[in-house]
C-alpha cells in the first residue's frame, strides 16, 4: 500500500529531476541563482499534488513531471520576491537567495522561473492550462499586495486576512489541483472537485502557517512572533487583541501600525496567545476548511475504482490539520 510517506519518497526525485532540466535550460546569468533557490529543501507541496490528481483520474504519462514542476518554479519564484520584501534572512535553513546572489539578481531570477515555468505550461498546448496558471500568478501578486496595503491595520473581522491568504497561498494550491485534472481530462465535475479541494487546502494550509508563527521555534525552526513584528493581522493575533480592553487594545495597534514593539513586547503577546488557545481557535478555522476539502475529494472520487492516490489526497488533508512545522 502506497502511503503518503512514500508516495513522497517515490516522486520527490521525479518532480527534483524535471526541475533540474528545467534549470539547465535558464539563461547562463540566472541558472546558478534558479539551482540555489530550487535546491534549498521544500516540500513539493504543489507539484506532488499536480501528480496525485492526474494519477487518481487514471492519468499514466510521465509529462505529469515538467507540468508538475512549473507549479513549483511558480511557488519558488514567489519566494525569492517575498524574501526580498521581507529583507529575509534565510529561507527553509540557508541563507536567502538574495543574501548570496544579490536584491536585483535574485527579482530578476524570480522574473525568469516565472516566465520558464509559463513555458513549459504553454508547450502543452491547452490554453486551459496556461489560463489557470497565468490567473494563479496573478492571484498571488495581489494577494502580497493586499498585505502590503494592510500591514499594521487594525480590522473588524478576518475578511481582508482570507482575501489575502486566498491570494498568496491557496490560489496557487488550488491551481496545482486544477492542471492535473485537467490534463488527466477529468469531467468538468471532476476538474471543479478537484479545483476546490485544492483551494480548501490551501487555506488551511496558510492558517495553520499562522497559527504556527506562536509556536516553539526548536519546533518550527523558524522565530517566533515574526506576524507581530511585521504588522500582520493574522487570527491568533486578531484574537489576542480583541481579548484586550479597549485603551490596552488601541495602544497595541498603535505599536503594531508602527512596528515598534520590544522583544519583551513580542514575548507577552506570544505567551497570550499560547495562554489563552489563540493558536488552537485558529487551528479550528482552518479545520472548517479541511472539512471541506474532505467533502471535495468525497465528491471527487466518487464513482471512481478503489485507488490509493484518493487515500494519499486524505492524507495531506491530516497532514495539513497536524503540521507543527
Amino acid at each position: 500500500m502506497i502511503t503518503l510517506r512514500t508516495f513522497i519518497e517515490q516522486e520527490q526525485p521525479r518532480i527534483n529531476a524535471a526541475l533540474a532540466e528545467a534549470a539547465a535550460e535558464l539563461p547562463v546569468s540566472i541558472m546558478p541563482i534558479a539551482q540555489y533557490a530550487m535546491g534549498n529543501g521544500g516540500k513539493r507541496l504543489r507539484p506532488l499534488l499536480t501528480v496525485l490528481v492526474a494519477r487518481l483520474l487514471g492519468y499514466a504519462d510521465n509529462d505529469i513531471y515538467p507540468l508538475a514542476a512549473a507549479m513549483e518554479m511558480f511557488h519558488v519564484a514567489t519566494l525569492l520576491h517575498d524574501d526580498v520584501m521581507d529583507n529575509a534572512e534565510m529561507r527553509r535553513g540557508s541563507t536567502a537567495t538574495h543574501k548570496v546572489f544579490g536584491v536585483t539578481e535574485t527579482i530578476l531570477a524570480g522574473d525568469a522561473l516565472l516566465a520558464k515555468g509559463n513555458q513549459i505550461v504553454a508547450g502543452f498546448g491547452d490554453p486551459r492550462l496556461t489560463a489557470a496558471t497565468s490567473d494563479a500568478i496573478a492571484q498571488t501578486a495581489n494577494g502580497e499586495i493586499l498585505e502590503i496595503a494592510n500591514q499594521g491595520k487594525n480590522a473588524p473581522d478576518l475578511l481582508i486576512y482570507n482575501q489575502i491568504i486566498a491570494g498568496k497561498t491557496a490560489w496557487m494550491i488550488r491551481t496545482s489541483c486544477n492542471i492535473g485534472a485537467v490534463r488527466a481530462n477529468g469531467t468538468p465535475e471532476q476538474v471543479a472537485g478537484a479545483t476546490d479541494y485544492g483551494f480548501n487546502l490551501g487555506m488551511a494550509f496558510q492558517i495553520v502557517d499562522d497559527a504556527l508563527d506562536f509556536a516553539p521555534s526548536s519546533l518550527t525552526g523558524k522565530p517566533e512572533g515574526g506576524d507581530v513584528r511585521e504588522g500582520k493581522l493574522t487570527p491568533p493575533i486578531f484574537f489576542y487583541a480583541n481579548s484586550l480592553a479597549p485603551a490596552e487594545r488601541d495602544a497595541f495597534f498603535a505599536r503594531f501600525a508602527e512596528q515598534s514593539f520590544t522583544d519583551e513586547d513580542v514575548r507577552h503577546v506570544i505567551d497570550t496567545v499560547r495562554a489563552q488557545g489563540f493558536d488552537d481557535k485558529t487551528r479550528g478555522i482552518a479545520d472548517t476548511y479541511l472539512r471541506k476539502a474532505q467533502e471535495n475529494l468525497d465528491a471527487l472520487t466518487a464513482g471512481l475504482p478503489a485507488s490509493p492516490y484518493g487515500e494519499i489526497l486524505t492524507s495531506f488533508i491530516g497532514y495539513v490539520r497536524n503540521r507543527d512545522a
